[in-house]
């Protein structure tokens, strides 16, 4: 009865621990942004709200609840309140499986920082992370706007085009593993990460994660040029907010991701030599720094690339990345037979 009640609870608190984690590196992701544009471009950014505009997210989160919230007359209620909900639950649960230290040892018991290790974790990200474009499409839909309706098409298109090739990258990773357990992919790199043997793979896997986060060259769904805002067209107050926080969780978690699956997550050659009460904080500073790497790389890409017209985007799906990755899992299976 004591381990039940020691497992809820370390559950519960690492539970909460994750979501505020997720939500504050989220908020401030938005102003990192801010800044590094603001350095591409040559300006200062946000310096108002806070010492270095460190109190800028808080603002903007303030500004979102106290703005008004207004629903088209036309709109499915229901539904255009669903939408941003989903996209925000997806978004959240996706990072339910990922291992984001050592083990923590505290009076004998061993802590996972994991909140599940299930042994189809790497079918489960796939799954969940599949489910946000359902909430944009029903957002799209339900807001009764052309514009929102063609974003919502053309964010079913992107993701049917991205996830094939997305699929098939992870699947050559699984075969390289032997097993779809994240926990067991990150304890397979103690000494060689999963990038080394899947180069491919992993540009396939990052390519495709641009476009499942909308994120330029990708951002086709919310094109404002051609769509004024795409399927938050008609959103406002928190439910816009959702949408556009959403977003970038979904940046962190991709990130979180490929750190994980294909540069060891948590692992470094010389962890083992570190001394048992420091190695859960270790790790944990080793993956942040990985994830914090390609959430950098995510805005460098937005300010530096262009963003892609519609046929440029499907074509580079079809023509090139799906075949690229048939390719790549053809060879690893040969690899895996062979060796």
């Amino acid at each position: 009865m004591t381990e039940w009640v020691f497992f809820l609870l370390h559950k519960s608190v690492f539970i909460m621990v994750f979501f505020a984690v997720t939500l504050g590196v989220a908020a401030y992701a938005t102003l990192a942004e801010r800044k590094f544009a603001a350095f591409f471009q040559d300006r200062i950014g946000p310096d108002r709200a806070g010492k270095f505009g460190l109190l800028q997210p808080l603002a903007d989160g303030v500004k979102f609840f106290f703005k008004e919230d207004f629903i088209p007359q036309h709109a499915d209620r229901f539904l255009f309140v669903l939408g941003p909900g989903l996209s925000m639950a997806a978004a959240c649960m996706s990072g339910a499986v990922i291992p984001w230290a050592a083990d923590l040892v505290v009076g004998g018991y061993r802590i996972p920082l994991q909140i599940a290790d299930l042994s189809m974790g790497v079918l489960y990200v796939f799954g969940v992370v599949s489910m946000g474009v359902y909430g944009i499409m029903i957002g799209g839909w339900a807001s009764n706007n052309k514009y929102s309706v063609l974003s919502a098409i053309r964010a079913s298109s992107q993701m049917v085009s991205y996830e094939l090739a997305m699929g098939l990258s992870l699947i050559a990773l699984v075969m390289t593993a032997g097993t779809m357990s994240i926990k067991e992919i990150v304890a397979q790199q103690h000494t060689l990460w999963f990038v080394l043997l899947q180069p491919l793979g992993f540009l396939i896997f990052m390519v495709c994660s641009f476009a499942e986060a909308n994120r330029t060259p990708f951002d086709l769904p919310e094109c404002e040029t051609e769509l004024i805002g795409g399927y938050h067209t008609e959103y406002s107050s928190m439910k816009l907010g959702f949408y556009l926080f959403a977003e970038y969780i979904n940046m962190f978690v991709a990130s979180t991701v490929m750190a994980t699956l294909f540069f060891g997550g948590y692992q470094l050659p010389f962890l083992s030599l570190i001394p048992t009460p420091w190695v859960t904080l270790v790790s944990l500073m080793v993956l942040f720094a990985k994830v914090f790497f390609f959430m950098f790389l995510f805005i460098w890409v937005r300010w530096t690339v262009p963003r892609f017209r519609y046929d440029q985007l499907m074509r580079l799906g079809w023509v090139v990345l799906l075949p690229l990755a048939i390719l790549n899992l053809a060879v690893t299976a040969i690899m895996v037979v062979i060796i």
